[in-house]
């Protein structure tokens, strides 16, 4: 039987193999294998076995399902045997991921979503609005750059800056914090560009619009900052939150990076586990760029 996030299914299976495959790609957050003379030997009196293996990536989903376990087996036990459990039953527990239960295995990766949150949306927009307050935007317009150019000018600093600040998360949580990395690179760095453009692009955009720093770095927090930390899931899950904030997250790059940077740091996932958040992030990242593109040159060339 496996264990969703909002349910239980049975499936007529008892393999370990298929039990890892259903965790693996996130279909199910537990698995419960229950052997096929499970209640011969119950009620013969003897030592029936039954293994819970539970998706320890999300500790809060994991809190609830463990939670949910005393009570399911009291349950159970009173089916079989018709009476109390005997103290005779035991729970062995055995840790294959994040033995040590160490949080910040959980925590660290995901501040990369917010260290780009902060740097990449936030100072775009104020500096590129810091042009327009001070008049030196007109001096751009009057030479023969391309808006185009004058966008790639304005961003490329903070690319280099996001992907800096990247490298320092990960080398902080490598050496210092010794957090696993089991994925690939090069995957991780790909996702890390989608990224970025999607928040130097969304940076961009509120300058344009704006056009003040007061108010450019309100909207930057509002739309930047908060949804990094409290709507992507770096805090609170997003199982956990009500369906309305559950589906509002799906707008927000940040929720699927999120997924990425955790499903390649520390569960080592592939591109064929993460197609859905890295063709949602794909699509985000291009549909902002060419908002922005399209805003910025409609305002230069009215």
């Amino acid at each position: 039987m496996f264990a969703g996030s909002q349910y239980f299914k049975p499936f007529p299976t008892a393999s370990l193999g298929e039990a890892f495959h259903y965790l693996d790609s996130e279909r199910a957050s537990a698995a419960l294998i229950i052997e096929p003379d499970f209640g011969k030997d119950a009620g013969a009196g003897r030592s029936p076995k039954a293994q819970l293996l539970l998706d320890g990536a999300d500790n809060t989903i994991a809190g609830v399902i463990v939670g949910y376990l005393d009570g399911i087996r009291r349950s159970a036990t009173g089916r079989l045997l018709g009476s109390a459990p005997p103290e005779t039953i035991r729970l062995n527990t055995r840790f294959l991921f994040n033995r040590e239960l160490s949080s910040k295995w959980f925590v660290i990766p995901g501040l990369v979503v917010v260290v780009i949150g902060l740097l990449s949306t936030l100072l775009t927009a104020l500096t590129v609005a810091r042009e327009w307050e001070n008049g030196s935007m007109e001096l751009l317009l009057s030479t023969p750059l391309e808006p185009l150019e004058i966008i790639l000018g304005k961003i490329a600093p903070y690319l280099v800056l996001g992907v800096a600040s990247v490298v320092f998360v990960y080398a902080v949580a490598r050496l210092v914090f010794h957090v696993p990395f089991v994925g690939s690179h090069l995957l991780f760095s790909f996702s890390v560009l989608l990224f970025l453009c999607s928040t130097l692009a969304q940076g961009l955009l509120i300058s344009v619009v704006t056009r003040s720093q007061p108010l450019a770095m309100q909207i930057s927090i509002i739309t930047g900052l908060l949804p990094s930390m409290l709507l992507s899931g770096f805090i609170f899950p997003i199982e956990s939150m009500p369906v309305f904030f559950q589906y509002f997250t799906a707008i927000l790059p940040a929720r699927w990076f999120m997924v990425i940077a955790r499903g390649i740091f520390l569960k080592g996932a592939g591109v064929s586990e993460l197609a859905v958040p890295l063709t949602v992030l794909a699509f985000m990242s291009a549909l902002m760029i060419l908002v922005s593109t399209k805003r910025f040159k409609r305002d230069l060339e009215p």
